[in-house]
Order: structure tokens, then sequence, then C-alpha cells
């Protein structure tokens, strides 16, 4: 079935590859600056599902996107983990010397900052989106500027890679997650692994309890991030990541916990892409 897809980023972002890469087949893009913007274009019906990334192995999670789905009521149908690699790249003709600014995403930036320790003329800006500098560099044939960026970047924009690979830590995976509006019907056969949202009366002991749960029910914790519940100021909300082998011990586990929680949530249940 054909897709349309909302990202947030413009074609040859890495949302964009992750879109190519989990669909499979050919999908429509929509391009939106923010994530926000991706939300509406799945509330309004324009998309089918959003691609949004939602943490990363070395920044950690990205709260905001959390939020996002909750608020909205959205459901997480799948997850893609995707080996980012951040390439320096300009107009052809240059080498590094020749290059006076770097523009990119911050966390781009910072993941790539040690890179630069050795270029101390090149000045570092910060940008809203990794292809959309690599974009404008083309359309403005900007001399002297470069981008941080995916292959799939340079290869639509026609620049050059001056370096490859050049993030300080080499393995930098990101996580996304693919989101609808609605649920689908699962096959309980090939789902292992689902997202939950609960909130817990302030006392002691209280989340140990629910992980025992968690653990006496043979699923695995593989994250949890806590949230704060912005109408009752120092009161949390958990978003919990758990793995099984069987659907029905999830089923169990949530039948547990709707007991114990003040509230509890599934945020999606989904094959985990890690197995």
């Amino acid at each position: 079935m054909h897709k349309t897809v909302a990202i947030q980023g413009i074609k040859g972002s890495f949302h964009h590859i992750v879109s190519q890469q989990y669909f499979k087949n050919e999908v429509d893009v929509i391009e939106c600056l923010s994530f926000q913007d991706t939300v509406s274009a799945l509330l309004n019906e324009q998309a089918d599902v959003i691609v949004m990334a939602i943490e990363n192995s070395i920044a950690g999670s990205i709260i905001p996107n959390y939020a996002l789905i909750d608020a909205n009521n959205l459901q997480v149908v799948g997850e893609y983990y995707l080996d980012v690699q951040h390439h320096l790249m300009a107009l052809p003709n240059q080498s590094i010397p020749d290059i006076m600014e770097v523009h990119s995403h911050p966390m781009a930036l910072l993941q790539c900052a040690v890179f630069f320790k050795d270029y101390p003329h090149i000045k570092l800006v910060e940008a809203k989106d990794t292809a959309d500098v690599a974009k404008h560099i083309q359309v403005n044939k900007s001399i002297g500027i470069a981008a941080i960026a995916s292959d799939l970047a340079a290869e639509t924009f026609s620049l050059n890679i001056l370096n490859r690979s050049i993030q300080t830590i080499k393995h930098n995976e990101t996580r996304f997650v693919i989101v609808q509006r609605y649920s689908v019907e699962i096959n309980k056969e090939s789902i292992n692994k689902a997202s939950i949202k609960f909130e817990l009366e302030h006392k002691r002991g209280s989340l140990a309890t629910v992980l025992n749960v968690l653990s006496d029910c043979k699923l695995n914790v593989t994250k949890i991030q806590s949230l704060p519940i912005i109408e009752t100021p120092w009161k949390y909300a958990f978003f919990v990541d758990v793995t099984f082998a069987e659907y029905k011990d999830f089923e169990k586990a949530n039948t547990i916990l709707e007991l114990m929680t003040t509230h509890i949530k599934v945020l999606g249940a989904y094959k985990n892409a890690k197995k």
C-alpha cells in the first residue's frame, strides 16, 4: 500500500533515509519544519504516518517527542535504528582549508566537535536541519561554507564530500519510531515490544514495585524515561519500553499495572527492530 509519510526536515535528511529504508516501497514524503508540524500533518490526514526520532545512542532521549505522541493520543506501530554517519560536504573544487564556516543541526555539530579542533579557522554555525543546509549551499552556490549531513544529502544536492564519518563516536545510532493516528490490528505472534506510559502515587517504592511486576511477568525493560506532569508540579509520568517473548505476558503485566498505577496508557505494541 502506497503511503504518505511526514518527516521533520527535507529530502536528504536522516528522517528521509529512514522513510525509504523502513517502508522499502516508494513513499510520498511531506517535508515539515518541526516535529509539531509532522504531528499536524498526521492529525489533518495529510499524512498516513510520521517518522520521528525518539532517542540517540550518544545524546539520549528526545523528550519533547514523547510528549507529542502522548498528548495527541498517537500510536507507535514500529521502530527503526539508523547508523548515523556525519559527512562534511561542500560545493566541488574546494578543500577543508577553503572552508570558513560549517553549518548544521546543533546535535550534528556537537557530535563532530572533536574533528573541528584541528581546524580552528572554521566557524561552526547552528541550523535547523542538516539536509536543508546542504540544499542552501547548492541553491546559493555558497563558496567557503560546508554542511554536515548524510550521504543522501550530498547526492541529492550535488555536493562533494570532503571528509567522511567525522563524528567523534563512530557508532552513532538513532532510534526512530513510526507513528499513526490510531492503533492497527496486530499480529500477536510477531509483536514483541511495547511502549507504555504510567503515573504513580508519590510514595516510597512505588516505581520499584512496578518494575518488579514487569520482571515477574517476564518483561525486559529496555528504556525508562520520566517526564514532569505539567498540571501537577513535582509529579512525574514514566515512559517505558518493554520487550517480551510472548504477547500474553505483556497483556498480563498491563492488567496488573492498571490496578497499581493512577493512570496507564499503551502508546503502541510493535516488532522489536533489534531482533
